[in-house]
């Protein structure tokens, strides 16, 4: 079962919890002293804090000082604060300071049992995540544990040991180069170069002196002779980048040098051998493209001998978010930034929204939103997703839902009587004056009145 530390002195709701709450481990402490020594034995993923804990019950100095001491102790460590239903600024506070949430009594154990899940998966996606990092040293820039990336990576560390030609397909975005790099770095040819070139940044006229270089006087301009993408990368690796963009004038001569491993510099007469490993990249549809006769048949089936799927970043599900975080972090120390991390309206609207651009297009919001935000926590407006916003507070509405049909049901089960309906519902009459008037259940006081 999962632990969960409730630090509360309050003995009735500690007996609420652990009866509600079945389906977690809940070790309890009553103040500062015994919640740092229950941190320390049971090293829980997350933690419950009532701010106004004694000496101090009153305001929230004490709560804060713990929560400061457990982030120190256990960084990792998701925090939900626990308040007074009209503290918003102490709870605000701690979210500043580093608390994951932050809840609201009267305790709804169906609301919390919501934020205690959420707390508990985005645990475990960092620890996954922090797992891959350090089993695939060689595909540290490969951020995610998804399903489809851990595939991809599994694939690149069979393909790697191998010579045998690989095509990357994917959007635009997706982290083609970054896949090739790693192909690279866990080959036999690591300590070799690694040489990239984008067929569809060069000039068709360029683009064959490019890969296979010229000798002096190939054509005017040309004052020496001058090596090619191909023999610079000999005894390495050569990523052809959106070779799907490559002219049919030149894949012929392609094809001849992925059969043979031999190469002609422009103006040049002489065969020259290479022995290097060839990673094709693109975003196009090959298959396609042969049918329409825009690519060489022959060609695709000689860069295709392995093809890997790379998944665009809407389909990587909260690996969204974990890249955010290492980016921000990336950020952070490039621009000498304090930003500490997403509110939850912006890392939902980061999870809803489509990323057409791919991881390109997440790094460039970010970047702007690190630089522009004028908080510690970067908001889904700063990230230019505000139109998400309205899809980002079902969590607000949960809460509402929740507490407002709780009252309701032991409202009718105490027959209107709302001392009752306190009790059922395991909270003082005033308290369930102020969820009346906070939720404007008013009808329910008149019934009351005419009865």
């Amino acid at each position: 079962m999962k632990t969960v530390l409730v630090i509360e002195d309050d003995i009735g709701i500690q007996k609420q919890l652990k009866w509600s709450l079945p389906d977690y481990e809940l070790v309890f402490a009553q103040d500062r002293t015994s919640a740092l020594t229950q941190l320390r034995r049971y090293e829980p993923e997350v933690v419950t804090l009532d701010l106004g804990l004694p000496p101090d019950p009153a305001n929230a100095s004490e709560g804060l000082a713990c929560l400061h001491e457990i982030l120190s102790c256990q960084p990792g460590c998701k925090v939900i604060v626990v308040t007074g239903s009209n503290d918003n600024e102490h709870a605000l506070k701690a979210v500043a300071l580093g608390a994951y949430d932050y809840y609201q009594k009267p305790i709804n154990t169906d609301v919390l049992t919501v934020i205690l899940d959420r707390a508990f998966k985005l645990s475990q996606l960092e620890s996954e995540n922090k797992a891959l990092r350090a089993a695939n040293l060689n595909n540290a820039d490969i951020i995610g544990n998804s399903e489809a990336m851990a595939k991809a990576c599994r694939t690149v560390e069979k393909i790697a040991p191998t010579e045998i030609t690989t095509l990357l397909l994917g959007e635009s975005g997706t982290g083609k180069e970054v896949f090739a790099r790693a192909i690279h770095r866990q080959s036999p040819r690591n300590n070799k170069a690694f040489v990239a070139i984008n067929c569809a940044s060069i000039p068709e006229n360029l683009l064959e002196s490019e890969l296979f270089g010229y000798e002096k006087g190939a054509f005017t301009g040309a004052n020496k002779t001058t090596l090619g993408k191909i023999e610079c990368a000999n005894g390495g690796t050569l990523l052809l980048d959106e070779i799907g963009d490559m002219p049919l004038s030149l894949q012929a001569k392609m094809l001849r040098f992925l059969q043979e491993r031999v190469i002609e510099r422009v103006g040049g007469r002489q065969e020259i051998e290479v022995d290097v490993r060839v990673i094709c990249a693109t975003h196009r549809n090959l298959a396609e493209m042969v049918a329409d006769q825009s690519f060489r048949e022959d060609l695709y089936y000689r860069i295709s001998e392995i093809t890997l799927l790379i998944p665009p970043l809407r389909q990587r599900g909260h690996d969204i978010v974990v890249i955010g975080k290492v980016l921000l972090n990336k950020f952070n120390h490039e621009f000498n930034t304090q930003i500490q991390g997403f509110t939850e309206s912006a890392m939902q609207a980061m999870l809803q929204y489509s990323w057409p651009g791919n991881i390109r297009e997440l790094q460039n919001k970010l970047k702007s939103a690190v630089i522009l935000a004028d908080s510690k926590y970067i908001s889904a407006e700063d990230i230019g997703l505000s139109e998400q916003h309205s899809k980002t507070d079902t969590l607000r509405k949960v809460r509402e839902q929740a507490e407002t049909g709780a009252i309701r049901h032991a409202y009718t089960l105490a027959n209107g009587n709302l001392s009752k309906t306190a009790d059922a519902l395991g909270i003082t009459r005033p308290t369930l004056y102020a969820l009346i008037d906070k939720y404007r259940l008013h009808d329910l006081r008149s019934i009351e009145a005419e009865t």
